[in-house]
């Protein structure tokens, strides 16, 4: 005998194209009878529909039940048709319950409350007409299956509702970081017009943060609530709401982990623009490896480092009016001299601890000197020609340290002993698509 488990059961999609077509004239009167009786129950037993079916509310549950229950009978009259008033209403259902805020839960309950009371009605309609038992069995089968068909309709409207809402509201964040970021900044009304259209509480104070896109562990979903982000150019740009309460920064520090960012300073949303530019520069320096550290840094600690790096073909310049002496010589010796250089002029002169900078002997470095002056001359006695040797220095240092990935240093040809920069470990994951907040 054929193992009954092992059988195939035939579950038709649409079970009630199997009724015979003259069901249909016994199921129109139950159904009939059925419709107030479900809206009752519905109330009743669903709370979110406790309340008076007036408005367009009661008018769009009237014509669900009605139009469901006289589908219903269509279709098992008509076989292999699609009744003329199509599923748009269900998808509409849907939709407004994404509108008032509500999930699924409500609609669904009242759809299977529909489907239970109206297979009660049809099974007391079919054993009065002594229909086979085998159709009592395909009609119930055939009721549940058309309300999944329904339910299904309604979570499409539901989340096609949720999606354009969620995409409005994306447009509106934007349109309110586009007014916020404008210069002059926006008459605080409509300021404050906007906001209210974004669902954003204008702060006393914000931040901007900056970060090179979004990796594979989102940034902008794990900022602190009320943060409004968006794109700019290459990088994320946040605006972050009283960025200097207690334990703020370091929320952001553990939300851009090790990437490299920028903190703007904390200015009135007045100012927004202008603490917006200053993450977004620092967030570049940081990301060319210009700037030191991983992770998160605050604009307000690198404020030298944007007027050296403001204009870089100004520091290029600079660097070759004051630097050409010692460009000619060759690269050890200019590396050298380079370094000893640089902590001369930050130690002011004082040869004991230029040498414990650069752990050598200060004969060494009194040497080093003597070959500085005889490449410079006078510039090593002249304080504007100090300060620009000092800029030019260092803006070069820094240039070296971010591209320290591509041309590693040697020492003493045991080969590279430079670590990778930021920017470059960045590089090598690569920053992913970034989607607004």
């Amino acid at each position: 005998m054929p193992n009954a488990q092992n059988e195939a059961i035939d579950v038709s999609p649409r079970p009630w194209e199997g009724l015979p077509p003259e069901t249909a004239a016994v199921l129109r009167p139950a159904l009939a009878k059925a419709g107030p009786e479900i809206i009752d129950a519905i109330r009743a037993g669903v709370p979110a529909y406790a309340r008076p079916l007036e408005g367009g509310f009661g008018e769009a549950v009237r014509r669900g039940v009605a139009q469901a229950l006289g589908q219903f009978a269509e279709m098992v009259e008509r076989p292999g048709t699609e009744p003329a008033a199509g599923r748009s209403l269900y998808r509409e259902l849907g939709r407004g319950e994404a509108r008032e805020g509500r999930s699924l839960d409500a609609l669904l309950a009242a759809y299977r409350m529909g489907a239970r009371l109206a297979w009660r009605r049809c099974a007391e309609a079919a054993q009065r007409a002594e229909l086979d038992p085998d159709v009592l069995t395909l009609l119930a089968e055939a009721i549940f299956a058309y309300i999944d068909e329904l339910s299904a309709e309604s979570a499409e409207g539901h989340a096609k509702e949720q999606s354009a809402a969620a995409g409005e509201a994306e447009r509106r964040r934007r349109a309110l970081i586009a007014l916020l970021l404008g210069r002059p900044a926006p008459d605080a009304a409509i300021l404050r017009s906007a906001a209210r259209e974004a669902g954003w509480e204008v702060p006393e104070g914000l931040a901007a943060l900056a970060w090179p896109g979004e990796g594979p562990e989102r940034v902008s979903s794990r900022l602190p609530a009320g943060t409004i982000v968006a794109p700019a150019d290459e990088l994320r740009l946040a605006l972050v709401p009283d960025a200097g309460a207690p334990g703020r920064r370091a929320e952001l520090e553990r939300a851009v982990g090790a990437r490299p960012s920028a903190l703007g300073p904390l200015v009135e949303w007045t100012d927004a623009a202008r603490s917006a530019d200053r993450a977004v520069a620092v967030c570049r320096l940081a990301v060319r490896g210009r700037i030191g550290g991983r992770g998160l840094v605050a604009t307000d600690d690198h404020l030298a480092d944007l007027i050296v790096h403001g204009d870089e073909s100004v520091l290029d310049e600079l660097a070759l009016r004051r630097l050409g002496p010692l460009d000619a010589l060759p690269g050890r010796v200019r590396e050298r001299l380079s370094e000893t250089l640089l902590a001369w002029l930050e130690h002011h002169g004082r040869l004991r601890e230029v040498a414990a900078a650069l752990y050598v002997h200060p004969q060494t470095v009194r040497y080093r000197v003597g070959q500085l002056r005889d490449a410079l001359g006078d510039d090593l006695d002249d304080p504007r020609a100090r300060f620009e040797l000092e800029l030019a220095l260092r803006g070069r240092r820094d240039g070296v340290q971010g591209h320290a990935a591509a041309e590693p240093a040697e020492v003493d040809g045991l080969g590279s002993t430079a670590e990778p920069s930021t920017a470059a470990r960045f590089s090598e994951s690569g920053p992913a698509g970034a989607d607004a907040r």
